[in-house]
């Protein structure tokens, strides 16, 4: 293969990989966009809306690590395409169910598939990039997220206003099982790329095991702030300046309501 090939597959295959990881921020979002829905529909309240949304990333807290050597053992495409597929077993739970804890048990098996393709999928970027466009192709890749939070906030409370929560659930499950149609169909690992390599089969220890221990909880404190603006913003401009009766719609009021907020003096 020439090298212009090579590169042209690289950019497909990162392509295919952002695309795959947005609808996993897509679904991870839903609750946060939907809180005001969910609130209605199931008469919880805040605090059951952030257990929600929490259990999607709470296997992480055992699955990060077992992932990657899961990823080692079976491969990293079979191990993502296992995660899709809990996702979206996992969706359609949640779609389907009538019941509270019927949603939380679909969470909880969604946010498990969620954190395999989390932990292997930069895996899969980098294998494709060692040595070459390795930097920008990460920031590409890490970009998915906010591309996949974005677009729940924005298009599924107008959907649900229109369609119901119920079916707004099941286009998220489906956006999961499209995403691993795509991963099955179109991804192979580059040529090269199998077994544990040396730099793999390294233990990480002292100066660098504390650089990354350092950069996990950066990254993960940053990404916990974030997620607390995008979590429970919509529930609070739902109950403002923002309408409950009409999520996700903008309303002159609005405007009036971050004027005044500008114009209060800092105590």
């Amino acid at each position: 293969m020439t090298e212009a090939g090579g590169m042209a597959i690289r950019w497909r295959v990162l392509a295919l990989l952002f695309l795959v990881r947005t609808t996993m921020a897509f679904q991870f979002q839903a609750e946060g966009a939907l809180s005001p829905a969910y609130q209605d529909a199931f008469a919880v309240g805040i605090a059951d809306i952030g257990l929600l949304i929490g259990l999607y990333m709470s296997p992480g807290l055992f699955l990060a690590a077992p992932g990657g050597a899961l990823g080692r053992r079976f491969g990293d495409k079979r191990v993502v395409l296992a995660g899709l597929a809990m996702m979206a077993v996992g969706g359609t739970v949640m779609a389907a169910s009538d019941l509270w804890a019927g949603r939380l048990a679909g969470q909880l098996l969604a946010g498990t598939g969620g954190v395999l393709l989390n932990v292997l999928m930069a895996k899969m970027v980098t294998d494709w990039f060692a040595g070459k466009e390795i930097s920008f192709s990460l920031a590409i890749f890490v970009n998915s997220w906010p591309v996949g939070i974005a677009l729940a906030l924005i298009v599924l409370p107008l959907l649900t206003e229109v369609s119901g929560l119920n079916t707004t659930l099941s286009l998220v499950a489906a956006l999961t099982m499209a995403g691993f149609a795509g991963l099955a169909l179109f991804y192979r690992s580059p040529s090269g790329v199998g077994g544990e390599t040396a730099a793999a089969s390294e233990r990480v220890r002292g100066v660098v095991l504390g650089a990354v221990v350092a950069a996990g909880a950066i990254w993960g404190l940053y990404n916990m702030a974030l997620a607390i603006v995008f979590s429970f913003g919509p529930e609070l401009l739902s109950t403002g300046a923002w309408g409950r009766s009409r999520p996700g719609r903008l309303r002159p009021s609005s405007f009036g309501c971050w004027r005044s907020l500008a114009r209060s003096p800092v105590s």
